[in-house]
C-alpha cells in the first residue's frame, strides 16, 4: 500500500498546478480562489453538488494535462523556432556568397571582355588576310589558265605555219622538179652553167 505524499509536497504540487509563472501570484491565486469558494458556499449562493465535483475534477485535470504538455511543446516551438532561424541564417549566408561570386564573376568579366575585343580584331585580321591570299590565289589561277590557252594558241599558229611552210616548200620543189623535166629549160640551165664556167675560167677563178 502506497504512503500519501505529505502535506507541503501535497501544497506544492497544487501551486505547481495552477497556470502562473510567480509563487506570489500562484499563492494568490489559491488563496483568493479558496476564499471566493469558501464564501459562496457559505452564503448558500453555490450549493456544492455532483456537478462541481465533476467540474472541479475537470478543471484539475485539465490543468495537469496542460501542466504536463507544457515542458514538452516549449521544447517543440523552441526546436522549430531554431530550426528556422538556421535555415534563414543559412539562407543569408547562401545570398550573400552567392552575391560575393556574382561580383567577383563580374570583376572577372572585365578581362574577358578585354581578351573578346582582342581576339575580335585578331581574327577580323585573319579574315582580312584569308580573303587577300584566297584573291591572289584565284589571280594566279586565272593566269595559269590564260597561259595555257596563250600557249596552245602559240603551239597551234607554230604548227599551222611550218605546215603553211612545208606545203610552200613542197608546192616549189614540185614546180622546179616540173621545170627541170622540160627539155628547153634543161638545155637552158646547161647553157646558163656553160656560161658561168667559162667566166669564172676567164677571171681565173677556177
Amino acid at each position: 500500500m502506497s504512503s500519501k505524499p505529505p502535506p507541503a509536497e501535497r501544497a506544492n504540487e497544487l501551486l505547481e498546478a495552477v497556470p502562473t509563472s510567480n509563487i506570489v501570484t500562484k499563492t494568490g491565486a489559491v488563496v483568493l480562489g479558496t476564499g471566493l469558494a469558501a464564501t459562496a458556499i457559505s452564503q448558500e449562493l453555490y450549493v456544492v453538488n455532483e456537478e462541481t465535483v465533476v467540474l472541479a475534477g475537470f478543471l484539475i485535470l485539465a490543468t495537469f494535462i496542460a501542466r504536463s504538455i507544457h515542458q514538452p511543446y516549449s521544447e517543440w516551438a523552441q526546436g522549430q523556432i531554431e530550426k528556422v532561424r538556421s535555415i534563414l541564417n543559412q539562407s543569408r549566408l547562401q545570398h550573400t556568397q552567392a552575391v560575393k561570386d556574382r561580383i567577383t564573376s563580374v570583376e572577372q568579366m572585365k578581362d574577358v571582355v578585354e581578351l573578346t575585343k582582342g581576339l575580335f580584331s585578331m581574327s577580323k585580321e585573319t579574315a582580312q588576310l584569308e580573303a587577300e591570299i584566297f584573291q591572289k590565289r584565284q589571280q594566279v589561277a586565272m593566269a595559269s589558265e590564260l597561259k595555257a590557252v596563250l600557249d596552245s594558241w602559240v603551239r597551234y599558229e607554230q604548227q599551222a605555219k611550218e605546215a603553211e611552210q612545208a606545203q610552200l616548200a613542197k608546192s616549189v620543189i614540185d614546180k622546179v622538179l616540173k621545170s627541170l623535166s622540160d627539155e628547153k629549160a634543161q638545155r637552158d640551165i646547161l647553157l646558163s652553167a656553160v656560161s658561168e664556167v667559162e667566166q669564172l675560167i676567164k677571171s681565173k677563178a677556177i
